[in-house]
């Protein structure tokens, strides 16, 4: 990587900030359609949940679990240092790595005449938006 690719990663950083926060809430919305519909209507989408808990006479949670996973590159940096022998090279080296974060999309639903209907979701939290 050369010299002007490192002075152009602060504004790269800047760009994917920008567009993280500008798609923050997307789950939400997603989730938010679904509210009022019959429960079916998430299974068709997602398949079946991970997980239903029951909370109390009528009324249920229904999760999904979703592992999202992200490689982050290495970055290698070099430099030429002038000293009294001459030109010394130096060259550094960050290893990528493999960033796996674990999302839960929860929604409530109540049992009214005779099927379960979505009635609320947990909102997912941020990095899983």
């Amino acid at each position: 990587m050369s010299v002007s690719n490192i002075k152009r990663w602060p504004r790269i950083v800047a760009t994917v900030l920008l567009s993280t926060a500008f798609l923050a809430g997307c789950a939400s919305d997603i989730m938010k359609g679904y509210i009022g519909k019959p429960l079916e209507s998430v299974v068709l989408d997602y398949g079946p949940p991970t997980n239903v808990i029951e909370m109390g006479p009528g009324r249920k949670a229904y999760q999904w679990r979703k592992i999202n996973t992200n490689v982050v590159p290495g970055t290698s940096t070099e430099e030429v240092r002038k000293t009294r022998h001459g030109r010394t090279y130096q060259t550094i080296e960050t290893p990528g790595y493999v960033q796996e974060t674990e999302c839960f999309y929860t929604f409530y639903a109540d049992y009214i005449n005779g099927r379960w209907y979505v009635i609320d979701f947990r909102k997912p939290k941020l990095e899983c938006e």
